[in-house]
């Protein structure tokens, strides 16, 4: 089969019609055209703050789209999750230069989904081969140290292993109904000082509190104001320098509202904190909050319990609140695998990062599997 493949410095040059006839069908947020162009049209997600986009769409001879990668040039590890950091710092000790590398993710946004999109009717395998050939072969003509495909699905990986990639596991924690309809529900799969802590912390939490889940037409530019405000001093102190601009918030509820769970908590008709979801076609996103206010628990509330009462009143099967976070076992998240691939150019660095990552993933699935059994806040079976 003859394929052709292009790069494009922005998802606007793919456009939106083209580029959602293949991301909408997978059900994943992050992958639409509205999510990707708020990133970049914003300031975001641009060259100036080092991700520079070079999405790849793969045609067939015909010149119909059959398929797309989001990639971007990075010239920073920033905003990724997935911790390459020591590669760096060992390659440009040796005299390497290891930025910038091509990236293949959703910026700001650890959530396991779709890298590799394909056209209804397409043949999946060779559509996706092309478009992992393709990223390969644009980092070697660039002459970049790498391509790395952060949080892929298991089928994805697995391909991307099957064609001479670096396959790398890591853990998030994340909540999955297991045939609950109510928050009683799942507060009685738990062991009884589980419950007695949860009820207390939502009790404590939500006291002299009005908390509001906003949706679709709800949400207006003055909860979008409100919100950046807790985002800013939340990351000021916590992050140093938040990623975000204030346009991205207005971009998305523009284009996206009916897909945001805006969890807003009000004193009075003051907001004083915040938490941002996304809502999948069968998930909850937890992405970014923040809080003006010192309360104890209100994190764990408007971040985890009104993601997990979200998800049963909603149908949803889990809710996944990101990245890091062991105290999120306490409250029913447990750790599962993720996982990223990565093509290093230079033999001597791919050979290196090979025996780390075969050191790392033991000890990692140990980490994960100790966790789980150690720290589970659930009845034992």
């Amino acid at each position: 089969m003859s394929l052709k493949l292009q790069v494009h410095g922005g998802v606007a040059d793919v456009g939106r019609e083209a580029w959602d006839t293949l991301a909408q069908p997978t059900g994943d947020p992050f992958v639409t055209y509205d999510f990707l162009h708020a990133c970049e049209a914003s300031g975001s997600a641009v060259p100036q703050q080092g991700w520079a986009a070079r999405h790849l769409t793969l045609h067939s001879a015909d010149d119909r789209l059959i398929g797309a990668m989001p990639l971007y040039l990075k010239g920073h590890s920033q905003g990724e999750y997935v911790f390459d950091h020591s590669w760096a710092d060992a390659y440009e000790r040796a005299g390497g230069r290891y930025y910038p590398k091509l990236l293949s993710a959703i910026p700001f946004t650890p959530a396991t989904g779709p890298r590799l999109l394909v056209a209804e009717g397409e043949d999946t395998l060779t559509v996706r081969q092309g478009l992992i050939q393709g990223a390969v072969m644009l980092c070697e003509q660039m002459n970049l140290s790498s391509t790395h495909i952060n949080f892929p699905p298991e089928d994805e990986w697995q391909m991307m292993g099957d064609h001479g990639l670096l396959l790398r596991e890591d853990m998030q924690f994340i909540w999955r109904n297991q045939g609950w309809t109510t928050f009683d529900d799942f507060l009685g799969a738990l062991s009884a000082s589980r419950r007695k802590t949860i009820r207390r912390e939502r009790r404590e939490a939500q006291d002299g509190l009005d908390i509001r889940v906003l949706n679709g037409g709800d949400i207006t530019e003055a909860h979008w104001d409100a919100f950046f405000a807790f985002y800013m001093d939340t990351g000021d102190r916590k992050w140093g320098r938040p990623y975000l601009t204030r346009d991205y918030f207005t971009r998305i509820g523009q284009t996206m509202a009916d897909k945001v769970a805006l969890v807003m908590a009000f004193d009075g008709d003051t907001p004083v904190a915040g938490a941002l979801n996304f809502i999948g076609r069968d998930a909850l996103y937890g992405r970014q909050w923040g809080t003006l206010v010192d309360k104890p628990f209100l994190h764990f509330e408007l971040c985890y319990y009104q993601a997990i009462d979200f998800a049963l009143k909603h149908g949803l099967s889990r809710v996944e609140a990101g990245a890091q976070g062991e105290h999120k076992i306490a409250r029913g998240y447990l750790p599962e695998r993720v996982r990223s691939a990565h093509y290093i150019a230079d033999a001597g660095l791919s050979d290196a990062v090979a025996h780390y990552l075969k050191r790392e993933r033991p000890a990692v699935a140990g980490e994960r599997e100790a966790m789980a059994l150690e720290l589970s806040p659930y009845k034992s079976r």
